[in-house]
């Protein structure tokens, strides 16, 4: 019974949810408020445009606002100049929502013995959290974790491959 009225409650704000605003909400203009079409949209899963979009906070949000990781060159643990804009974005994600704490991984490619691909992997995402901290966000908000080689996000044996998983990954917890 209870299951049954939350999905017949959600089915109704799903249709309250895409139903179109009248047209006098829609030319209504002045410095007041824009009528109550968009007094919750980032609450309910739409951007501040009204448009459907990702929530605040979220791990979809993070992906389409910043993107989900930087890359790194082979044997390397330093955050390349290329890579630098996207872990001060992600700085920013932070200051705009305060609730949020991250998870950062750490990646390695194939190369390399698997004791050291996740030594490697794990000042991949500590050099990430160190940036953001220098940057200003909380400590206590980042965790780090190191996978090495198990976890690739390309199969194969080549440049490419490689280049795409030698990577430090975000993940909203």
């Amino acid at each position: 019974m209870r299951f049954s009225l939350v999905t017949t409650f959600a089915a109704a704000m799903l249709l309250a949810a895409c139903s179109t605003p009248s047209e006098e909400a829609s030319t209504t203009s002045g410095s007041g408020s824009s009528g109550s079409t968009t007094s919750s949209s980032t609450d309910a899963g739409t951007s501040q445009s009204g448009l459907p979009g990702p929530a605040a906070g979220t791990q979809e949000e993070l992906t389409v606002e910043v993107g989900d990781r930087v890359f790194f060159d082979f044997d390397q643990y330093n955050i390349r100049a290329d890579q630098r804009g996207t872990v001060e974005a992600l700085a920013a994600w932070l200051d705009s929502n305060p609730g949020a704490t991250l998870t950062l991984e750490g990646h390695a490619d194939e190369r390399g013995t698997r004791e050291y691909n996740l030594a490697l992997g794990e000042r991949r995402a500590n050099s990430v959290r160190d940036y953001l901290i220098a940057l200003g966000s909380n400590p206590g908000r980042l965790s780090v974790v190191s996978f090495g080689e198990e976890r690739p996000a390309v199969l194969g044996s080549n440049d490419s491959a490689w280049a795409q998983n030698r990577r430090s990954a975000f993940v909203v917890n």
